[in-house]
């Protein structure tokens, strides 16, 4: 038999790839038989274990082409992509596991051995039938002492507290607990009934309760059991009380007790549901293998869960290929959490292969499988992707569920196709599903972003006459949608509304509310919400970041002159009406000053270097706080960089690129500053990480880039960084021989594209080929367009395509299409002075005044 190393499992730097040889498993071999033998490896050393006998995993989690990870560039890859765009945020606001366990309630349990009496099954069915509508449980009592001499000790009454459970009675179960414990005097009877109880309560959400019963048993002196503790433990761990969960594993141990199976598995689940990080998980795992209990299929299931909620998709692979090679069994929540750490990390493309060799395992996709591919279908923007997904799941005879609904009705929302929306909601309705505050939410984002205000308020008033009460994402979604629209007043009685209802900001709030301002160019006012965040202990995340820095330099509105604002609250007092509370509320004040300023002509002014002593003290605070950046990140500093009006400013942005990551500093910086030759086999390295992001992410990064390289006169370099996006596929069907399609493309990334494209269909004509009969370039419809087919990209492109003399004009039929013949394009390309424009050239006069200080590309530079 061939042995095999397992893959080495990482906490340091989860995001590595590791390839080992796998070999077939004998299936008649026990997996237990050689374990106790085989010590573990410590998932952070590199040591090689001992040998042990492996299976070969599945080829989708383990087989993934990938390149070696840089040391110098950790985020790409560890952390979960952050949104580009509103449309793709709709899906990324779920990071905890415990939207997954949700899924997963009321999957089959394993079956145990019962050994009830029929007489605890007429108890139960008594019980049932005569419970009271009004929650008046005394009944019981008068059944439990009428049943006592038939039903037969512990068995019979952890029977029917497991099943008053399972029906959502824990009223009656306590008060059958409560009889049973009575009636029961041997210790280790009443220790079984108290562990039963608490696993009902804490299945059923009362933690709260299971905690009392628990130190009522330790009292009286029955309690003080693995088995109770355990119970405790997994009843935090299902309501996401991680740090409860510890403390109670750490008196466990004060008290002598040997933690077992069960303990290891349920704090290792409330890492996961708790949004712990992985380093925990991993170290009481650790724990559990140097005190000799073996995992099992839970076990890793729940350190896949933790995987998932944090986006780490390669250490998840390797965990799974660990699980392949014990000898477990994967199980469809093995599977299904495996999907949603891929789609959680970008891998969209390895996630369908998972599923597709599910079934090769006895493993059919269920409504959790198809939900979870559904939203990262959504969440990476391949919507045609998600909705085909829709109709092999009805095709499948697999019933929608509320989420798959919901997701659904989110995506035809998204879209702005509000008749499908609708339909789905009332086919939801039909079903016996009714509309709840997630399916309207999703209705409020979809309107607002089409900018039909009428229709959001009409929403929400109905949402409101439906008793359905508004949450956290409701008001954040509103407040977002208004200000984004410029309807301040609008956001603000929002805002005053959200705040009467004694609701909390959190992180998404906030970062949703930044993210709107950063949209209209904003950046001080989101600065100033950043400091009130951490002021009141809401710790913001990279997105919070990422929002304000990308708002660099779009600044679309100057201050009013000062006084206009009490005048105008003077004159219109209602429209600034303030509870006694607001005097220091940032957020009132910023809607009053950005009301008054829609209530007056401000002419814009050039605010380039307040915003970018705003942006360093932004850096400054990610520094200070530990944030670490992701690719998103480096874009949006790439992005500011090509939106700065000299070469000393870049400098101070890149100098922050510099200290945050020294790899994308060395190959920015080397291709600004024409170093190309020096630097390529570099940015290729790093070209191969960022390939490993989802499409959306990756695309955006190359953009930033090459904006950057063009708008400081780097034109040849910008090409060459754009055709190596081509030959990686980063940006999908980019050209043929009669289309260039430039959707998803920056102007800088464009222009250069179309250069490009253009002198290979010249090489085609001089080749003495015929070009097809109509060519076109597409720009798309201009995403953040007021009118469609009017964007940023399409003017950009026009204006070339003119300066060039080249002979396509817009397209009748669709104003973001420009379209020439073949034999117009032939003709042109034939001219003595076409190739001179095609070719670029680099423009030398900004690096001739360069104040970036030329310091070794890739010196390591601590923080």
């Amino acid at each position: 038999m061939a042995s095999s190393t397992p893959p080495p499992l990482t906490t340091t730097k989860p995001y590595q790839n590791h390839h080992l040889p796998h070999h077939h498993h004998n299936h008649q071999t026990h997996p237990h038989n050689h374990r106790q033998s085989v010590h573990h490896h410590q998932w952070t050393s590199l040591k090689k274990p001992p040998p042990r006998h492996a299976a070969k995993p599945p080829p989708g989690p383990t087989t993934t082409t990938s390149t070696s990870t840089n040391p110098n560039f950790p985020s790409l890859s560890s952390l979960p992509p952050s949104t580009k765009s509103d449309l793709s945020a709709d899906f990324s606001g779920r990071r905890s596991t415990r939207f997954v366990s949700k899924l997963h309630f009321g999957r089959p349990k394993t079956a145990f051995a019962s050994r009830h009496t029929s007489s605890a099954e007429e108890a139960l069915h008594l019980a049932i039938r005569h419970r009271s509508d009004d929650n008046n449980t005394s009944h019981i009592d008068s059944l439990l002492l009428n049943f006592q001499h038939k039903l037969s000790g512990t068995d019979d009454y952890t029977f029917l507290l497991r099943e008053l459970g399972n029906r959502g009675e824990y009223s009656m179960a306590m008060r059958c607990f409560e009889f049973a414990v009575r009636r029961e005097r041997r210790r280790n009877e009443q220790g079984k009934l108290v562990s039963t109880m608490i696993s009902v309560l804490g299945r059923l959400g009362k933690v709260d309760l299971a905690r009392k019963v628990f130190d009522t048993a330790v009292v009286e002196g029955y309690g003080n059991t693995v088995y109770a503790y355990s119970a405790l433990i997994s009843a935090y761990a299902k309501s996401g009380c991680c740090d409860e969960a510890i403390k109670v594993f750490e008196t466990m141990k004060s008290c002598n007790l040997k933690p077992n199976l069960v303990t290891y598995n349920a704090l290792i689940d409330a890492c996961g549901k708790g949004g712990a990080g992985f380093d925990l998980a991993s170290e009481i795992f650790d724990e559990m293998l140097g005190n000799g209990v073996q995992p099992d299929r839970i076990t890793f299931n729940s350190l896949l869960a933790v995987c998932s909620g944090a986006g780490l998709w390669e250490t998840a692979r390797n965990l799974f290929s660990e699980m392949v090679y014990r000898g477990i069994e994967q199980d469809i929540y093995t599977y299904n959490t495996l999907l949603d750490a891929a789609c959680s990390g970008g891998q969209m493309d390895v996630a369908f292969e998972i599923m597709s060799e599910m079934p090769t395992k006895h493993i059919l996709p269920n409504e959790v499988t198809y939900s979870i591919m559904i939203r990262g279908c959504a969440k990476a923007g391949r919507l045609d992707k998600a909705l085909s997904l829709f109709n092999e799941m009805k095709f499948a005879g697999i019933n929608l569920d509320r989420v798959s609904y919901n997701t659904l009705l989110a995506i035809y929302a998204s879209l702005g196709r509000f008749e499908e929306a609708l339909s789905v909601g009332n086919e939801m309705e039909s079903m016996g599903i009714k509309k709840d505050v997630v399916t309207y939410n999703a209705l409020l984002d979809g309107y607002g972003k089409q900018g039909k205000y009428d229709k959001v308020n009409e929403l929400f008033s109905e949402m409101k006459a439906e008793r359905l009460s508004p949450n956290l994402l409701t008001y954040s979604t509103l407040i977002s949608v208004y200000s984004k629209g410029g309807l301040y007043k609008e956001a603000m009685e929002i805002y005053n509304e959200f705040k009467q209802k004694g609701l909390k900001a959190d992180v998404v709030f906030y970062s949703k509310l930044i993210d709107a301002l950063c949209k209209k160019g904003l950046v001080e006012s989101s600065a100033l919400l950043l400091d009130e965040m951490t002021e009141k202990g809401i710790q913001p995340n990279v997105v919070t970041y990422n929002s304000i820095i990308n708002a660099f330099g779009q600044s679309a509105t100057g201050e009013c002159p000062d006084g206009i604002i009490e005048s105008l609250v003077q004159s219109s007092p209602s429209v600034f009406f303030r509870e006694e509370n607001d005097e220091d509320d940032s957020i009132i004040k910023i809607f009053e000053e950005l009301a008054a300023e829609n209530s007056c002509h401000s002419k814009q002014d050039n605010r380039i270097g307040q915003e970018i002593s705003c942006i360093l003290g932004v850096f400054q605070k990610m520094h200070n706080l530990r944030i670490k950046p992701n690719v998103v990140t480096f874009s949006a500093i790439l992005n500011a960089c090509s939106r700065c009006n000299s070469f000393e400013e870049a400098s101070m942005l890149l100098e922050e690129l510099r200290l945050f990551d020294n790899q994308v500093y060395g190959v920015a910086h080397g291709l600004l500053m024409g170093q190309r030759e020096n630097v390529w086999m570099q940015a290729l390295s790093l070209f191969d990480e960022v390939k490993q992001m989802d499409s959306s992410t990756a695309s955006a990064f190359y953009n930033a880039l090459t904006d950057m390289l063009w708008h400081f006169g780097q034109r040849q370099g910008a090409q060459l960084v754009v055709l190596e996006g081509k030959q990686r596929h980063v940006w999908e069907n980019t050209w043929s021989d009669s289309c260039l399609d430039l959707h998803l493309m920056s102007s800088g990334a464009a222009r250069a594209m179309v250069h490009a494209w253009l002198l290979n269909i010249r090489s085609v004509v001089f080749e003495g080929q015929e070009l097809p009969k109509l060519l076109s370039i597409l720009t798309g419809w201009g995403k953040h367009s007021k009118v469609v087919g009017d964007g940023t990209l399409k003017r950009a492109i026009e204006t070339l395509l003119v300066g060039m003399g080249a002979p396509f004009r817009v397209a009748q039929c669709n104003i973001g299409r420009f379209t020439s013949t073949g034999a117009l394009v032939t003709a042109w390309l034939r001219e003595l002075g076409t190739l001179k424009v095609l070719i670029l050239h680099d423009d030398r006069k900004h690096a001739g005044t360069a104040t970036l200080e030329l310091r070794p590309p890739f010196q390591t530079i601590p923080l």
